[in-house]
């Protein structure tokens, strides 16, 4: 009897089917507990519940579906070759494409169109346009994206964006009516379709003729590759690590959603108008310039300014009451796992203080009394060796640092859990003498916030390296008591506070902290759900820019560093990065793991 359980042979079923519909044999299936995500070959896709209900296994087929039909049928360079600068018109362009490549598979085989249908209804699950009440709520590119779908492949728009679409049919059809009937035509053309849709999006007047007649058709269309110095927001080769925009969202939404692992196929010359729009409210430039002199020189990484990075402590994020209030919110959601807090916590003092254990030398001349020797003190008043001394026991002075990557794609439960987590181990560690120091990390915006203003007002250089904000967080100080730091916690739990992720900077921030503490054993634990992922820099450097550097600075660690660093992933492969880590799939079993691994640490020699 196989011990396969159905979970698995269904993951087995789904990769062998995305990769006949890719037509690409290394294509790789594996669950995550957030958002559906690409990487190249590699599909991250909801898990469902171990009984596979129908619902839940639609949606996984229908994602997997999408992302390999983008493999087979979709060319990246060819579609940020010539893709518009403005905002609409780049979102409602990218929509576009995920539309014709879905439709090539909805319109060949029924079985897939059910998945795909799905698939559509979780994107569709938090879209603005889901709840439109005017015209001016509705987002452009979705209404266009469904409207475009219903035409290619003959499916309805589904219920709850009805509304929406119905306020924006009027317009679209008067413009764009011809342009859909031509977009049918050309649906296996990529490049036949690309143009077309450049001409919708004009008769729609999301461009202007003159922005297209700009785009640079002397370059070699077929060769697909560009000078990133000439092409600085339209890909930079990085074909296998972007994942397809999402037709149900708007523009900030899609890029919150995306945080996870994949580079954006929607950065904008002028998409910097939210940036730094939440939570920011009198926020100074405090960080300061690391010794990047210090560090190998093999890091061939660089930050194109620093003058807009911060490290803040939490309570300057939001006001008092707001904490209250956060707080509140979080400690509701402990209360359902008191009984399991208080085991782990137990566990660990247990083990912690079996290693604190006092030992003592009998028969001394001096130090304290003996009970066991009393009669001896009776009977021979006088004999000296009565006497007993505690033994000095060495277990080294302790310092751990968690590090939470604090990105868009931890929103949720994931957040909600490495918080609680984070809160229990605090207050554990502190009644074991053991400090504790709890950081997060992200960034200050959306799309580059104001480092990328900056290079795009200084002629956009080419390779500028690094290319947002940095937002570090204080939220616990390793020598400040848990009742002072707690209701910090409470932070992570804030609508707009979670962003971006650039983990090798946020490692050697937290690395260089722990550096300067003089306990004896300093441990960095890192808690994060993905790999390093910034829009902004990824769309104008070199493929895996921030991926390489975070394996160098890991590996910097764990070879010449007296700090030792383990790693968590939830729901993605950590291992692959660090020496010593351990993935999870349920946000659940957290705080167990970090209860294990700090223990197992605390135990080696």
């Amino acid at each position: 009897m196989s011990d396969e359980s159905p979970l698995d042979r269904f993951k087995s079923a789904l990769a062998g089917a995305s990769r006949a519909i890719a037509h690409e044999p290394e294509v790789e299936i594996n669950w995550t507990a957030d958002v559906a995500v690409q990487q190249g070959k590699n599909f991250r896709i909801p898990m469902p519940g171990r009984a596979l209900p129908r619902a839940q296994a639609l949606e996984a087929r229908g994602f997997a579906d999408s992302y390999a039909l983008k493999l087979r049928h979709h060319d990246e360079a060819l579609h940020s070759r010539h893709a518009p600068a403005e905002a609409a018109a780049r979102a409602c362009y990218d929509a576009a494409e995920l539309v014709r490549y879905e439709a090539l598979g909805s319109n060949a085989y029924a079985g897939m169109r059910d998945n795909l249908d799905a698939a559509l209804m979780v994107r569709m699950g938090g879209d603005p346009i889901t709840r439109a009440a005017t015209p001016d709520e509705v987002p452009v590119q979705a209404a266009l994206a469904l409207l475009l779908r219903e035409r290619l492949t003959g499916q309805p728009v589904p219920a709850n964006a009805r509304s929406g679409v119905d306020m924006l049919r009027g317009w679209i059809s008067e413009k764009a009516a011809a342009d859909f009937d031509a977009l049918a035509e050309s649906l296996d053309d990529q490049k036949a379709f690309q143009s077309l849709t450049l001409d919708m999006l004009q008769h729609l007047e999301l461009t202007r003729s003159d922005l297209l007649e700009d785009q640079p058709d002397e370059r070699n269309d077929d060769d697909g590759q560009d000078d990133e110095e000439d092409n600085p927001d339209g890909g930079d080769n990085a074909t296998d690590e972007q994942a397809p925009s999402e037709i149900a969202m708007d523009a900030e939404q899609g890029d919150e959603d995306s945080d996870g692992d994949q580079q954006s196929e929607s950065i904008e010359e002028d998409g910097d108008a939210d940036a730094g729009d939440e939570g920011e409210e009198g926020m100074l430039p405090v960080r300061p310039n690391r010794p990047w002199t210090d560090l190998p020189e093999t890091f061939d990484y660089k930050v194109y300014t620093e003058a807009f990075d911060e490290v803040v402590a939490a309570n300057d994020l939001c006001d008092d009451d707001e904490l209250t209030r956060l707080r509140a919110y979080l400690d509701a959601q402990l209360k359902g796992l008191q009984g399991i807090v208080t085991k782990l916590a137990n566990r660990l003092q247990r083990r912690l203080m079996a290693q604190q254990n006092r030992s003592w030398d009998f028969d001394q001349e001096e130090g304290l009394l003996d009970a066991a020797r009393l009669a001896r003190v009776v009977i021979s008043p006088g004999h000296s060796l009565s006497y007993k001394v505690e033994r000095d026991v060495e277990f080294k002075d302790t310092v751990v640092t968690l590090l939470i990557d604090n990105s868009g794609s931890m929103r949720g439960r994931p957040i909600s859990i490495a918080a609680i987590s984070a809160d229990v181990l605090a207050r554990t560690l502190e009644r074991c003498g053991v400090k504790t120091e709890i950081l997060g990390f992200t960034t200050r915006a959306w799309k580059g916030g104001q480092s990328r203003e900056a290079w795009l007002s200084g002629g956009k250089p080419a390779h500028p390296g690094r290319l947002n904000d940095l937002r570090h967080i204080v939220y616990k100080k390793a020598d400040e008591p848990y009742r002072r730091g707690r209701k910090n916690l409470g932070l992570m739990m804030r609508e707009g506070l979670l962003k971006e992720n650039i983990d090798g900077e946020a490692l050697l921030w937290a690395h260089t902290r722990l550096l300067a503490r003089q306990e004896d054993r300093r441990i960095l634990m890192v808690i994060s759900d993905g790999a390093p992922v910034d829009d902004s820099t990824l769309s104008v450097n070199t493929a895996g820019y921030l991926e390489t550097h975070l394996r160098k600075v890991i590996d910097w660690i764990e070879r010449q560093s007296p700090v030792q660093l383990v790693a968590i992933g939830i729901g993605h492969d950590v291992t692959r990065y660090y020496r010593r880590a351990v993935t999870i799939m349920d946000v659940e079993q957290l705080g167990g793991t970090m209860i294990e691994q700090l223990a197992g640490l605390f135990e080696d020699d």
